[in-house]
């Protein structure tokens, strides 16, 4: 993580915020136009890698806009659900890591279908990889299974797990890729945890932009600041400053400068 912090403070201005609210959003949408020609949405948008080689490159992107189901009832319920997955990671990562993990689960998704020439119709794996993410850093939150059945997210991360396995030891030759390729963003930013044992419990991105902001407000503002040197009294209370009356302006010196500065003048 220590280069995603790097990289961060190289690039992060060019983070999307509220990345998932915007898939979400697209999700619905294309959900509206699969009502009115579901063929022809589906044939436009898939990550169909023959295609793409041909110059459809906005497929790369637009697969991840598949809506998860097909019943309007289940697709409130499941949106809003990654959406809240979506937003949680990323209050608690910033907005440039959790692209960061969002755009290696579609890397993921794509050169999987290159390697097995396989199309890929939905975002179902990366939708996966940020639940297992979620349950992750937030064990022992509960959700209402099918509304009624409280279950906390442990238990359903395991049932993920369950499932990632046997694809990758039942399934055929594509499947396999599509499982291990969903996983590569889970490892990367979870991998080192699991191999040491040991759980990041730092301070989320922002309680900690907060905090900080909080630092910077109460910091006393100084009053005297030399001209030459920058020092203030916060730099050191037994500093004295003084004007000089040689100067034009009111210009203030510490007693290390007072005397040894070069006069400023106004131009006539």
């Amino acid at each position: 993580m220590k280069f995603l912090n790097r990289l961060e403070r190289k690039l992060g201005r060019f983070a999307i915020r509220n990345l998932m609210l915007y898939i979400v959003l697209c999700n619905a949408f294309v959900y509206i136009f699969m009502n009115f020609a579901p063929m022809q949405t589906t044939i436009n948008l898939a990550l169909i890698p023959q295609l793409i080689k041909q110059g459809e490159i906005w497929r790369l992107v637009t697969f991840v806009f598949f809506p998860p189901t097909t019943s309007m009832f289940f697709l409130v319920f499941v949106l809003y659900f990654y959406y809240m997955i979506g937003s949680t990671l990323e209050h608690e990562w910033g907005s440039f890591k959790f692209n960061i993990y969002y755009l290696l689960g579609v890397i993921g998704a794509i050169v999987g279908a290159f390697i097995t020439d396989t199309p890929v119709f939905s975002s179902f794996y990366i939708n996966l990889s940020l639940f297992l993410a979620f349950a992750r850093l937030y064990p022992d939150y509960q959700i209402l299974l099918f509304f009624i059945i409280p279950v906390k997210m442990k238990w359903l991360a395991w049932f993920n797990w369950a499932y990632f396995a046997y694809i990758i030891l039942m399934g055929n030759s594509s499947a396999r890729l599509a499982a291990i390729m969903a996983l590569i963003n889970f490892f990367i930013f979870f991998g080192k945890e699991i191999i040491t044992g040991t759980r990041n419990t730092t301070t989320s991105y922002y309680r900690k932009k907060q905090y900080n902001a909080g630092l910077n407000s109460n910091k006393k503002a100084y009053v005297h600041k030399c001209t030459v040197c920058g020092r203030t009294e916060l730099d050191d209370k037994n500093l004295e400053f003084r004007y000089c009356s040689k100067c034009h302006g009111y210009h203030e010196y510490c007693m290390d400068h007072l005397h040894d500065h070069e006069h400023i003048k106004e131009n006539n």
